[in-house]
């Protein structure tokens, strides 16, 4: 049989933040299958990068004084020290702001232009009028108009993952200012996903059982056909897809459209094709001749969050701008803490990545707990740490590692190291081990990693079983029983390593401290047809892991400690000075002595009083100070102030506010109340700067 060519992914994270434990879960799951893969001899390549674009990277790059750029770059730092500690290899790892991802992003526009799949339409847009800018969908929030859920997003909803428009959001708010947006037209691009050619292809596509699960394709089925909502609503089918958002925007310019850019999702999948042909080119390999083999096979781990993207808009985009479409959509569910509950810092119900390292909890008790927990469905899965402790302690370490800890002492000391014949009770014993490696080696394939553990531990139960059975300690204090003894131990080691084969995609590091003992080439799928046999020498055994220790999971899961309350200081007038400024930056403020020509109430105000004010220019300002609770209009006539000369005017309700007169207050006003309007030391005149 010749060897599979494979291309597989995990979906991009969004280069805002650190990895979460949820994506630490999906890339244990793909690496598992990937090296299951290797082992049978399959040609994989594994690739991965971080998501770049978007708003919300812009405006995060934007707080913190650096290019976006720049801001992906920091994040994408710190990627490495999750990945290596959980001992997950990808082959590449590469970000959406690459060359490769701008060429192929706008050549695939491009082609679906070209089979008429993209249209113009001028749409309302929901509009920030406090940022002044075209809100993302991500950052409009409001009542999901199917289920009425709150607080949901402006694409979909997370609690029903129905599809919508932002416009069509219930008491929609932005999220950046928590104003309510306004709707301003602008043309945008649309992919014409109703075409009916499109329609056709994906309900074929997602419902033929080859490419997404059973309960994925049900799911699937529900966006193709109109339906009523529980509320009397009404869902139609496929729609149009808005793939263009206005300046600013980090991301990439559609061609021929300036100011115009691609919508973060459809570059972001594209990421899968460009870090491929990033590791290509590096390696000189040809991208274009390796994408056209008939034999590739292309395959997506992913959570069920962004099925919608990964079914519908992904296959879409590939199928008809005339490139292959995925192989499988491996979807899997969300990872809860403790019977299903919520993560959450502050309470200590989170699962944090890095501090699970930091305590010096092994990585690979992780990958196994996690392998005996997915299934390769579409389902949640529940971190449970009584459960944890029990998986790993009582039948990782008490089930598999001791097999080899039970025997390998008594071939070291006693026959250096030196494996005997087995008689007919092994046989039939190492006969029963390789007659599973099929079904262990079909749920490998179907990602039913649970299946995998379940199975294998049975198997180590059969192995344990016979050396209760058999007594080694015992047999090692009897005379004459010295070749009876090698065989029994022999027959555990070459069980061990037996077992050591089926659990390799999950415990990589732990098997390769076993094949060292062993004195072997790394293994594969194919050893276990074998035997080591007769006369092969053992190293010495060294212990290959530790227990878990209640200790660990008690400071895993402890609350991060409250912070001890900052010692007081002095706060002059009540808050806190103002950040550092430049010498340029008081430039920029024209200070002016005014004179106070007239004061008058503000008719329907009982806060504000208008000044009129001569700041010797040759005409005088209409000027509204929020002073009326300290001043009689009277009291000011006459007085000299100080005036911000060079403030854009403003337009009340009450008329143009054409400056700013300084007065001075307490932070506090129910403290300290009292404001206090500037007034020169004699000698100032009205028109003098300020420096």
């Amino acid at each position: 049989m010749s060897a599979r060519k494979i291309f597989a992914t995990t979906a991009l994270p969004y280069a805002n933040g650190n990895f979460h434990i949820g994506h630490i879960m999906e890339y244990i799951q793909a690496d598992i299958w990937v090296r299951f893969q290797r082992m049978q001899g399959n040609d994989v390549n594994f690739v991965g990068a971080d998501d770049a674009h978007g708003a919300p990277i812009m405006i995060a790059a934007e707080k913190a004084g650096i290019t976006p750029q720049q801001f992906v770059a920091n994040i994408a730092a710190g990627r490495k020290q999750y990945l290596d500690g959980f001992h997950i290899q990808f082959d590449n790892w590469h970000n959406t702001d690459g060359e490769e991802n701008h060429v192929l992003a706008k050549q695939i526009y491009l082609d679906l232009k070209a089979a008429g799949f993209i249209d113009t339409k001028v749409i309302e847009q929901f509009f920030d009028p406090e940022k002044n800018m075209f809100l993302p969908d991500r950052f409009i929030k409001g009542e999901c108009p199917k289920c009425h859920a709150k607080d949901q997003y402006g694409d979909n909803c997370e609690v029903c993952s129905a599809v919508y428009a932002p416009t069509d959001l219930i008491k929609p708010y932005s999220a950046l200012s928590g104003a309510q947006p306004v709707l301003k037209t602008s043309e945008h691009f649309f992919f014409r996903l109703s075409d009916p050619r499109c329609v056709e292809f994906l309900q074929e596509w997602t419902q033929d059982g080859k490419h997404v699960q059973p309960e994925v394709a049900n799911k699937v089925k529900e966006w193709f056909s109109v339906r009523t909502n529980p509320d009397g609503t009404t869902s139609e089918g496929l729609g149009d897809w808005d793939i263009s958002r206005d300046a600013p925007y980090f991301g990439i310019e559609i061609p021929d459209a300036p100011g115009k850019y691609f919508y973060v999702w459809l570059d972001a999948p594209v990421g899968y094709l460009a870090s491929l042909k990033n590791l290509l080119d590096r390696r000189g390999e040809d991208y274009e001749a390796y994408m056209a083999d008939e034999q590739l096979e292309q395959y997506h781990f992913i959570g069920k969050d962004i099925v919608t993207f990964h079914t519908l808009f992904w296959p879409a985009m590939l199928k008809f701008s005339g490139r292959k479409t995925p192989t499988q959509i491996f979807v899997h569910g969300f990872l809860t803490v403790n019977n299903g509950e919520k993560m959450s810092k502050s309470r200590g119900t989170g699962l944090d990545p890095l501090k699970y390292l930091s305590l010096s909890m092994n990585p690979e008790w992780l990958r196994y707990y996690l392998a005996a927990k997915l299934s390769g469905r579409n389902e949640d899965i529940d971190f449970n740490r009584e459960d944890f402790m029990a998986r790993v302690n009582s039948d990782l370490i008490g089930k598999f590692v001791n097999i080899a800890s039970r025997a390998a002492g008594f071939l070291s000391k006693r026959f250096d190291g030196q494996l005997a014949a087995l008689g007919s009770e092994g046989q039939a014993l190492l006969e029963q081990l390789r007659a599973q490696a099929p079904a262990i080696a079909e749920a490998f394939e179907k990602r039913d990693t649970a299946r995998v553990v379940r199975e294998t531990m049975l198997l180590c139960d059969r192995v344990n079983a016979y050396v209760d059975a058999n007594k080694p300690w015992e047999l090692a204090k009897l005379e004459g029983m010295d070749a009876r003894l090698q065989e029994v131990c022999s027959t555990c080691i070459e069980a061990f390593r037996l077992l050591a084969i089926y659990l390799k995609p999950v415990l990589p590091a732990v098997v390769q401290q076993v094949e060292a003992f062993l004195n072997v080439a790394p293994l594969t799928f194919a050893d276990a047809q074998q035997l080591l046999g007769a006369g092969h020498r053992i190293g010495k055994y060294e212990h290959l892991m530790q227990r878990v220790d209640v200790k660990q999971l008690d400071a895993l899961f402890e609350p991060p400690a409250a912070a001890e309350p900052a010692p007081e200081k002095l706060v002059p007038g009540g808050e806190e000075i103002a950040g550092t400024i430049g010498i340029d930056d008081f430039a920029k403020v024209d200070l002016r002595i005014a004179k106070i020509v007239n004061c008058e109430a503000v008719e329907g105000s009982t806060k504000l009083l208008r000044l009129t004010l001569d700041a010797g220019e040759g005409r005088t300002r209409n000027v509204f100070s929020g002073i009326a609770s300290q001043y009689q209009p009277a009291d000011l006539i006459g007085k000299l102030t100080v005036m911000v000369a060079n403030l854009a005017p403003r337009k009340m309700k009450f008329g143009i506010s054409e400056g700013m007169v300084l007065a001075a207050s307490h932070a506090d006003e129910k403290a300290q109340p009292g404001i206090y309007v500037l007034e020169p030391v004699a000698g100032a005149a009205p028109g003098m700067r300020i420096h």
